[in-house]
């Protein structure tokens, strides 16, 4: 059995991939006693206070870890900026003990989004390690089938994407516990788009993928069932909410129209979701659904929803989300049926 590395005076975990991140803390957790590990946030302590905390040295003489939290804030909304971080003194104090660190003390930063040019990153580079783990927006996929891999289990490209797009790419705890639920019920077997329409239920907001699969499905029921739901969910009134889900909407017919137009010239789904930009998955997807459509109904849903601008927009004395509905039934009837 190979022995573990020597530990280093000093790292910084951070990045996006919090499971990755986490792993990494509580690898290195277990390299020391319990009693030798002082976990602080840098929301609660000072740099100096950190610096004496290094510098206290254990009463056994065995190893220490200081583990300090939040170096740069915590985020109290998703998509926002993390706040309450470490002012530029605290992180001066760390860089200054990091020049001469004490030999028997570890210390480890953790943050959410700390860059490798940081004045901590570089300090912690010189006698230690950078730990930073990212995950592109545009990587989400190719990481939940890695994390499939890593389970034992291979998962179809567009299961995956099916799998961000009911979990969301925000937020990747949710995901890697999907990922165990998935691959524990799987044993071994792949997995594909079926198993995760079975087995996984979209959480938080609606997906708008869903709206857009009923208006393609025309099930009328079901489309208005999943608009009431996302006005319920939604953290904006009903009025604010409309114009949001009639410009996905909308979004969704433009696209439709463009690769109807790219498979009348003989473009195949995947060919046609490029040149449009769109992920493969999301645009073959759409591109069925505008097989289901006529050119005709097309334009009238087109002439529909601008229709449905104007009323959102105070033509019509009727609630926006009375008008939103009237609208996903006109554009989801059978031909022949208005």
């Amino acid at each position: 059995m190979s022995e573990k590395p020597a530990l280093k005076s000093a790292y910084l975990l951070s990045g996006s991939d919090r499971p990755k991140v986490e792993h990494a803390v509580r690898r290195l957790r277990a390299r020391f006693l319990d009693e030798a590990v002082e976990i602080v946030s840098a929301l609660e302590v000072t740099g100096p206070d950190v610096v004496t905390l290094c510098n206290s040295g254990s009463l056994f003489g065995d190893a220490r870890l200081v583990l300090i939290t939040d170096i740069d804030g915590r985020r109290k909304e998703d998509n926002r900026p993390p706040t309450g971080g470490w002012k530029a003194a605290d992180i001066e104090a760390c860089v200054t003990y990091l020049a001469a660190p004490a030999p028997d003390t570890v210390l480890a930063a953790v943050g959410l989004d700390v860059k490798k040019d940081a004045a901590i990153a570089k300090a912690c580079a010189k006698v230690g390690d950078l730990l930073i783990f990212d995950v592109a927006k545009r990587g989400r996929v190719a990481w939940v089938a890695e994390r499939f891999r890593q389970a034992g289990v291979k998962a179809e490209t567009d299961a995956c994407a099916l799998l961000v797009q009911y979990i969301g790419d925000e937020d990747l705890h949710a995901l890697a516990n999907e990922i165990t639920k998935i691959a524990t019920w799987a044993q071994g077997e792949p997995i594909g788009v079926a198993e995760i329409e079975q087995l996984v239920t979209p959480i938080a907001d609606v997906a708008p993928f869903a709206l857009t699969d009923a208006w393609a499905e025309r099930r009328q029921g079901r489309l208005l069932d999943l608009c009431e739901t996302m006005f319920e969910r939604s953290d904006k009134s009903r009025r604010d909410t409309a114009p949001r889900l009639a410009t996905t909407l909308n979004g969704h017919l433009s696209r439709m129209r463009q690769l109807k137009r790219l498979a009348d010239e003989g473009v195949a789904a995947r060919d046609a979701a490029l040149a449009l930009k769109m992920h493969p998955f999301a645009g073959e997807k759409a591109y069925r659904h505008a097989e289901g459509f006529s050119d005709e109904e097309l334009a009238s849903a087109t002439v529909r929803f601008a229709e449905l601008d104007l009323a959102l927009k105070g033509g019509s004395r009727l609630a926006a989300d009375v008008e939103l509905q009237r609208a996903l039934i006109a554009v989801s009837a059978e031909p022949g049926q208005t």
